[in-house]
């Protein structure tokens, strides 16, 4: 006979509060030790950082961290981190093809990565966790025993220069304000140096030139061996296995010295005149806008001073005109309220913030018509004076709350843990869990808010202008504006007019 399993018949009288009569009692699984599922740092025999975090799942995030980037290109052809992206986890000692190594990766569900910033050079790949030792091998081969073929090199470079065409084409100006922005502040320096490679360089870089850069900034101590999702023992035996003690297809030889420098920040005006009359994406055509990005000096991520900047840029939230996710969402942070909600006629007032290891940029974003450019700039700068202003103790909370909630949000990504458990141990050799930050953010109060920004307008300001400057105020003008003290805001509508 069939055994009944409908709802309750069998047993009318035992409360769902207890447990069926002659079931055996459930055995959950539990953590032996809180400690065993944080990060855990090795440290190997030739500098080699080797970081983990255990995490329940079949699936790994296992990738390189390198510290190098386009800041430090200073003696060098500038763009040599750009083709270091392109060229990633293509032929290398052991695999012959890309398409060699993506068949390789395809027996473990893999796939792979591989992002260039202005500091960092991050080679990731994420696959099944039972292929860990094949992932570290082809990480350590890819890293440290590429090709780069002639045939690469070239294909590299028309990648490279079909990118360069993309990003001035583009409609949205975000990622070329950004490289402006950057440029202005830190002129000639460190992270104002170019991210993405100049056309006039791309038929200069070639394998002797990759090299040379690759013997100062690929060493193991500059090096960090990041993995999410698997054992620390196994990582730490893998990275022995296939990272100590391996020689670099570019020699041990010592190449130039390794470029130390700190950042400086100058401030300045980048501007470029452009026609934005006939961007489009398709036959509706869109309104030609004036794009101005203003930005001040933060801080370091090193310093204690990064978390109240933190929530200030979350206190400016911003975004466009119309919001993705329809009427009244995000419409509380302050450049929503006091810019977008009052001044019906621009199209974005957006707050960034930028941070390395030895400075940082707070800037926004602004577009409108180019008749109202002025006002726009007007509108931008008094912001960041009210910054120094009263700060209202519920809008204080809404973004501490914010912040510690996109955070939270952010690491349920293992792609995302990954990256910040190596970026963080890259830094400071440890890694704040996410519970310490939030005790961070918690803390923050208004006078720390006040105190930064009063800090950051004692600064002159960078500028990045965009489109039709027709109407742009002068640089001094601006520079004027934002060294008003509170009090002193109708002096604002006699300097622009």
């Amino acid at each position: 006979a069939g055994r009944c399993y409908s709802g309750g018949g069998a047993y009318p009288s035992v409360s769902l509060a207890c447990p069926l009569p002659g079931v055996p009692k459930a055995v959950f699984a539990a953590a032996q030790s809180r400690e065993r599922f944080e990060t855990r740092v090795t440290v190997l025999e030739n500098g080699l950082r080797v970081a983990s975090q255990n995490k329940f799942g079949q699936f790994c995030t296992v990738g390189i961290l390198v510290n190098s980037g386009s800041r430090h290109e200073a003696k060098y052809l500038s763009g040599i981190s750009h083709f270091l992206e392109k060229l990633a986890f293509s032929s290398t000692a052991q695999f012959g093809s890309k398409d060699e190594i993506l068949l390789t990766l395809e027996k473990h569900g893999g796939i792979c990565d591989c992002q260039a910033s202005r500091d960092t050079i991050m080679y990731a790949v994420s696959a099944d966790a039972r292929g860990l030792d094949t992932v570290v091998n082809l990480l350590a081969d890819v890293t440290l025993q590429p090709r780069l073929s002639d045939e690469e090199i070239e294909m590299t470079r028309m990648a490279i220069k079909f990118e360069l065409e993309d990003l001035n084409m583009r409609p949205d100006p975000e990622p070329l304000l950004t490289e402006m922005i950057h440029a202005a502040a830190f002129r000639d320096n460190t992270v104002g140096l170019k991210r993405f490679c100049p056309v006039e360089n791309t038929d200069k870089i070639n394998r002797g030139v990759l090299h040379s850069y690759l013997s100062s900034y690929y060493t193991p101590d500059r090096m960090v061996l990041a993995g999410v999702g698997i054992e620390h023992e196994h990582l730490v035996e893998c990275a022995r296995k296939y990272l100590l003690g391996v020689e670099p297809v570019w020699g041990s030889g010592q190449g130039r010295a390794v470029d130390r420098s700190v950042a400086q920040y100058t401030g300045g005006i980048i501007k470029v005149e452009k026609d934005m009359s006939d961007v489009s994406l398709g036959p509706t055509p869109i309104p030609e806008l004036t794009h101005i990005m203003i930005g001040l000096e933060s801080c370091s991520f090193l310093e204690d001073d990064f978390i109240p900047f933190a929530v200030l840029n979350m206190m400016m939230g911003g975004g466009g005109s119309f919001s993705a996710g329809g009427p009244g969402k995000g419409m509380f942070t302050r450049l929503y309220l006091n810019v977008l909600n009052r001044h019906h006629w621009m199209y974005n007032a957006t707050s960034y913030h930028h941070s390395y290891e030895d400075t940082g940029l707070l800037c926004i974003h602004a577009s409108a018509d180019p008749k109202q450019v002025r006002e726009m700039v007007e509108i931008i700068t008094r912001e960041f004076i009210l910054m120094a202003g009263a700060v209202g103790e519920v809008e204080l909370e809404r973004a501490k709350t914010q912040l510690k909630s996109m955070l939270m949000m952010n690491l349920e990504s293992r792609p995302v843990i990954f990256e910040d458990v190596g970026r963080q141990v890259l830094a400071t050799n440890t890694r704040k869990l996410p519970h310490e930050l939030c005790a961070l953010i918690s803390q923050v109060k208004p006078t720390d808010i006040k105190r930064v920004v009063t800090k950051m307008l004692h600064k002159k300001p960078a500028v990045a202008a965009l489109g039709d400057l027709t109407d742009l105020p002068t640089y001094e003008h601006i520079q004027a504006a934002l060294s008003s003290k509170d009090g002193r805001l109708p002096r604002l509508y006699r300097l622009f007019r």
